[in-house]
């Protein structure tokens, strides 16, 4: 084992000695290259520790770097000296050159064979340093899988037990010399040192509880009075829980190392256990931060103050027992236990933390329950209890599987995997809760920036009406710093959950290209043609299909809710703008879907052929419409929210889809009318580019009435009604004669068609009623009535 470290020590030694030759001798470089990729090679041919195969594949890479950096300086010698000598030219036939020329182009000959040489070699070398370093991971990802579905004696078992029973007898007590050393350590350490170590830790926690009400006091006095104060003080609080006990941790440690340095794999251990220290009280911290129970206006997480209040140690407990199993499982490693003990340890880890965060789910589901059932026998109760989302109730039940899977895989011997399952859950717990905070931080962050008073000055926007409007591409100081701000949170937000998601997937590999290559034995399939279908490509294909789907879902919602709003583009053309964009997104998650698959858009020639034909005969209207409705999101001849008349149908327009478009009538039906009919018949669009609404009163009166009272009489109702406009100013026309009556044309502007028959029914009622006080009767059509004549007249 020391031999192998001791090589493999050398052979980064070695990498590291060769970046300090020096630059004008590639040669030695890349031969020393070359000796080190032999020996690499010859060693991955054995059985090797995961350490090993790290530290192999470091020395690669940095080869293969070396190698590149060669390459690259290299290559514009190379071009210089081809120049020159193609400058030069062929050697005559037939005569004899000058010596000084023939000398020349033979010393360029060489120097151009040399460096062609040397490069070829580099990027040989770039080339396989960088195709052994992926046989090195691959051994990892094997090795990890090996021992990862590696079956032990299962729990219930009587083996297992007796194992355990020998092992902790007279002759069965593992022994190792780290055991004294650690001892050793521990004893040199004097009292007063303790005490010293005891009195800093103290002081420590003295200072992280002053510095706690520090920050509260800060961030509700001092913090913008926006909901980036809620974050920030999370993000303090869960900082000041992680970097105490990571100091006390440290001078622990620092203490143990005092007198004397501590061996290597000792110190190794030490510093981990600072590590660990920071990771779990990070843990403990952001928990206990996102949950605040002690302040629920502080709270980040949307949850009862019941159900915070009961969780509120969970994390800590949570943290604790994460340290302890680490802890455990580094020292049995460390001292090199049996395999019994190893199991015991991943056993009683696992069953635990499955056992506590079992525990807390099923304890707040309990809570949530009955604040719901509160609610429901008392509805005036002022219980909250909030409804839960559904990806909140498939999380829950996905770590209820995992925890499940964890405990059944621990039962029936396989240790390893249900340890990894339990621990898996805390880790994606811990990435996703930092994710969370993360997020919320930038997003408040920015809000708080755009929420922010504009600079003033001489520049700055006048009050309504004091300037002309501005055109359409004039885009305000206000409203650049909108759209900047919800670009940048946006991108910053998408970079947070994409390194959340690596981190996640870290534990299976390197990231999430190594999980793809792991799932490398269900890349077996049949060929249909020229095309090779695998299972594997046909789920990668489905998956980049969904997530490209929910991407543009997600991107969509984006635009309407944030971006769009920004900018001073119209309802309309903003819903116009969001369904182009679900347009595009769909087709590029079909292409992206068919790439994964394997199939390119130059093999699908004869899908496109089969479509034409039966575009040809049986789908024209459905075609028709989608081309329709494109040109009616261009051109926009009609937008959502106008009023138009089509055949007999009028209404406003209240989406625009695919293939039809809906139009809601005045009894608030819908009537879903294709986007063919747009383009092929005569459509009005009454409130096309936001015209003027017309209202026209026509009044017949008798001859004999005073036409200058009547006139003035209508002006005034028009003049004095809040929503008719001064301009166009009302008039009236005496139309002309109408069955021996007299035709009075009112006319009127109002802002809206919309509000032209409401105008029009208030100025009747009051013109009406302003007739009859001034006594000028309206025109009476003629009656005519037939009596019978009398049947009892004389003869």
């Amino acid at each position: 084992m020391r031999g192998r470290l001791l090589a493999i020590l050398l052979l980064v030694l070695g990498a590291a000695m060769a970046q300090a030759q020096p630059a004008d001798d590639p040669d030695v470089t890349l031969e020393a290259a070359r000796q080190r990729v032999d020996s690499i090679e010859k060693r991955l041919q054995g059985d090797s520790t995961d350490a090993e195969l790290v530290a192999m594949r470091d020395a690669l890479l940095e080869v293969q770097q070396s190698a590149e950096q060669i390459a690259q300086t290299q290559a514009p010698d190379l071009a210089r000296a081809q120049a020159r000598l193609t400058e030069l030219g062929a050697a005559p036939e037939g005569t004899r050159e000058d010596s000084d020329v023939a000398t020349q182009r033979g010393s360029l000959q060489k120097t151009t064979e040399a460096l062609n040489a040397r490069i070829k070699l580099a990027r040989l070398l770039s080339v396989e340093s960088l195709q052994l370093a992926d046989q090195a991971a691959k051994q990892r990802r094997s090795r990890f899988q090996a021992h990862l579905f590696e079956r032990t004696d299962a729990l219930l078992s009587t083996s297992f037990w007796h194992d355990l029973r020998d092992l902790f007898s007279a002759d069965g007590v593992p022994h190792s010399p780290w055991q004294g050393q650690l001892a050793a350590a521990f004893a040199r350490m004097s009292a007063a040192a303790w005490l010293a170590w005891l009195g800093v830790a103290l002081i420590g926690i003295a200072l992280r509880i002053a510095l706690g009400r520090l920050v509260a006091r800060l961030a509700a006095t001092h913090s913008p009075a926006a909901r980036v104060r809620r974050t920030l003080y999370a993000l303090a609080q869960t900082l000041l829980w992680m970097l105490v006990p990571g100091a006390i941790a440290w001078g622990l440690m620092l203490g143990l190392n005092w007198q004397r340095p501590t061996p290597e794999p000792l110190h190794g251990l030490l510093t981990s256990f600072v590590g660990a220290v920071l990771f779990s009280s990070y843990l403990a911290g952001l928990g206990r931060a996102l949950l605040s129970a002690d302040q629920p206006a502080w709270r980040l997480v949307p949850m009862a103050d019941a159900l915070a209040r009961a969780l509120r140690w969970q994390p800590a407990v949570i943290g604790s027992v994460t340290l302890c199993g680490w802890l455990l499982q580094r020292l049995a490693a460390l001292v090199q236990a049996d395999l019994a003990a190893e199991v015991a340890i991943n056993c009683v880890y696992a069953l635990v933390l499955a056992f506590v965060v079992g525990r807390s789910l099923r304890h707040g589901e309990r809570l949530r329950r009955a604040a719901l059932a509160a609610r429901a026998a008392e509805p005036e109760s002022p219980l909250d209890a909030l409804p839960r989302p559904l990806w909140v109730s498939l999380m829950l039940t996905g770590v209820w599987l995992a925890l499940v899977a964890s405990v059944v895989c621990i039962v029936i011997g396989y240790v390893a995997l249900g340890g990894f399952v339990a621990r898996q859950v805390i880790w994606v717990f811990v990435v996703s809760l930092t994710a969370y905070l993360l997020t919320l931080l930038v997003a408040d962050v920015f809000d708080t920036w755009v929420r922010s008073p504009p600079v003033t000055g001489p520049d700055a926007e006048e009050p309504d009406g004091a300037m002309e409007p501005q055109s359409d591409a004039a885009v305000s100081p206000s409203h650049l710093r909108n759209q900047v701000a919800v670009i940048a949170a946006g991108g910053l937000q998408l970079a947070v959950l994409l390194v959340a998601l690596v981190l996640i997937l870290a534990p299976f590999g390197e990231g999430p290209g190594d999980l793809w290559q792991r799932l490398g034995q269900l890349d077996v399939g049949v060929a249909v043609g020229e095309l090779q279908v695998r299972p594997i490509a046909v789920l990668r294909a489905l998956l980049v299909f969904g997530l490209s789907m929910l991407a543009v879902r997600a991107l969509k919602r984006w635009l309407t809710n944030s971006f769009l709003p920004t900018t001073r583009l119209d309802a309309g053309m903003r819903s116009s703008t969001t369904t182009l964009f679900g347009f595009v997104g769909t087709v590029l998650a079909i292409a992206f879907g068919l790439s994964a698959i394997g199939l390119a858009l130059d093999k699908i020639a004869w899908i496109a052929s089969a479509l034409s034909v039966g575009i040809g005969f049986g789908l024209q209207a459905v075609v028709s419409n989608f081309v329709s409705g494109l040109i009616l999101l261009a051109e926009r001849p009609v937008k959502v929210g106008d009023w138009v008349a089509l055949g007999g149908i009028e209404g406003d327009i209240r989406r625009i889809n695919v293939r039809a478009t809906e139009i809601q009538m005045g009894d608030r039906s819908t009537v879903i009318v294709p986007n063919s009919e747009f383009i092929t018949k005569t459509v009005r669009n009454v409130t096309l580019a936001s015209p003027l609404g017309l209202v026209q009163i026509k009044l017949p009166m008798p001859l004999d009435t005073d036409t200058e009272r009547v006139r003035d009489l209508l002006l005034q109702a028009f003049r004095q009604h809040d929503e008719v406009l001064d301009t166009p100013e009302p008039k009236v026309f005496l139309d002309g004669f109408d069955n021996g009556n007299l035709v009075f044309n009112a006319t009127g502007y109002v802002v809206s068609p919309r509000q032209s028959y409401a105008v029009k029914s208030a100025l009747l009622f009051r013109v009406l009623k302003e007739l009859r006080d001034a006594d000028l009767p309206m025109w009476r059509p003629p009656s005519l009535v037939l009596r019978d004549p009398r049947t009892d007249a004389p003869v």
